[in-house]
């Protein structure tokens, strides 16, 4: 396939602005479904886990055609807590759908991944989406998305990104916030001209960096990644360049495209395409993949570091037995070992007990939906409160901070910030929004264990 017909995108956005149901409409309106077909909502998020929240945590992708173009579709998480995804779906690819609620503007997320995406110098199409919501404000939004390129750095010439108008709810786009889109064409027309078509070599020796795990009880573990450099073909000999220096080659036994949502057989990945590739068990995200004869790496993810941990250990309580398997300190250790071949941003160490593991994660959230996926397979262990993790730097102690940012009805307000004040929360800024109240605090990240739950209350 040719470079210049694929476009490579990441939907990024703030927790509940729309991706997933955009990716929805995409698929829909590039004729991805049969007539026939009954489609659930939330397709990519096929998660008990996720569908149940209403939340993506893994990311997934998919590749749509649209006038003889192959865009290849990454969706990723929105929540904080699992911006692990993010940061390596970047290197997958070489734009972003940044996604803003036409009446949320923007959120700590959408800093957070825009941040990520400029980093990695990845071009930014905007799409304010939710246009049908009552209360739809996009040139306001589009002045906070301005602010927010000019607060990350961007020079004058990236500050003229282009802005599509959307509703993934009723499957329209526009290029003017006053004017009702018929259908999807203005934003697959958007990404096609704006998004630049993947580079590399070609003729060069193959080079592929693995960005997402996924596992098949035939195939075993299956690495998904870009191709970065030359061609990777069904049957043929390769490198992997493990993260602790090693080397191991290996066949590639199966070789995978994307069409649509399903996964097809193919006989060779060039590159810029996105490839799934089977051979190898031992193989784990940020390694490469390369030609035998030319084993060089690609750099290694940077990955944030976890602000949270707490300890999981053997079940030896009196109520042991009564709600699952109970199981030996072996097996929980290498059932959380596996969690982090998927998990880039997950840590498992061991202590100075054989019982006891501490795990650390990006937030109450992150870990509270390992330790409900270990329930949900049948296994009984017991964990401690989680506890921040504190840095030392020079002597002096660091303790990480949150930026919340909380939307009430006004009389909730009072109440809110009486218990953020007793958490050690510094008030930045409020804002008045149609009715309700927008509230903005720096708070330590102890400050909010457990505040969730006591804020639903």
């Amino acid at each position: 396939m040719q470079c210049a017909k694929i476009r490579n995108i990441a939907i990024i956005a703030h927790v509940d602005h729309g991706k997933t149901s955009l990716v929805d409409r995409l698929l829909e309106q590039a004729g991805v479904f049969r007539e026939n077909e009954q489609v659930v909502e939330r397709v990519l998020d096929s998660g008990d886990l996720e569908r149940e929240k209403g939340i993506t945590i893994l990311a997934k992708n998919t590749s749509i055609q649209y006038a003889g173009y192959t865009i290849n579709i990454v969706d990723t998480p929105g929540h904080a807590d699992f911006g692990g995804e993010v940061e390596r779906i970047m290197k997958m690819v070489d734009g972003v759908l940044l996604v803003v609620d036409a009446f949320e503007g923007c959120m700590p997320q959408t800093r957070f991944v825009l941040k990520k995406a400029l980093e990695q110098n990845l071009v930014p199409l905007v799409v304010i989406n939710k246009m049908d919501r009552e209360n739809a404000r996009p040139l306001a939004v589009v002045d906070e998305v301005l602010d927010l390129f000019i607060d990350l750095g961007v020079e004058e010439e990236g500050l003229d990104f282009p802005v599509v108008y959307v509703s993934a709810l009723e499957g329209w786009a526009s290029l003017a916030p006053q004017q009702k889109g018929k259908n999807f064409v203005p934003l697959f027309e958007a990404i096609v001209q704006n998004i630049p078509a993947p580079g590399g070599n070609l003729a060069g020796p193959l080079q592929m960096q693995v960005s997402l795990l996924d596992y098949n009880d035939y195939l075993g573990r299956i690495a998904i990644g870009k191709v970065k450099r030359g061609v990777i073909s069904h049957g043929s000999h390769v490198v992997v360049l493990k993260r602790d220096g090693r080397s191991e080659n290996f066949r590639v036994s199966k070789l995978f495209g994307f069409r649509g949502l399903e996964r097809v057989e193919i006989e060779e990945g060039s590159v810029g395409e996105i490839v799934a590739v089977s051979g190898l068990e031992d193989i784990f995200v940020g390694e490469t993949i390369c030609a035998p004869e030319h084993p060089e790496p690609l750099p290694f993810l940077k990955i944030d570091e976890p602000t949270l941990q707490m300890s999981f250990l053997v079940n030896d309580s009196p109520f042991a037995g009564k709600d699952g398997e109970p199981i030996t300190s072996r097996k929980l250790g290498a059932r959380l070992k596996r969690e982090i071949e998927t998990d880039v941003a997950l840590r498992v160490e061991d202590t100075d007990s054989p019982e006891v593991f501490l795990v650390s994660g990006r937030g109450e959230l992150h870990l509270s939906i390992l330790i409900e996926k270990m329930r949900r397979e049948g296994l009984e262990f017991q964990v401690s409160k989680p506890r921040v993790i504190f840095q030392k730097k020079q002597e002096t102690l660091y303790e990480p901070f949150e930026h919340l940012v909380l939307d009430l009805p006004q009389e909730n307000v009072g109440a809110v910030m009486e218990k953020l004040g007793s958490r050690k929360g510094d008030l930045l800024n409020m804002t008045h929004l149609g009715g309700r109240t927008r509230l903005e605090y720096s708070i330590p990240a102890r400050g909010l264990v457990g505040f969730r739950t006591e804020l639903k209350l």
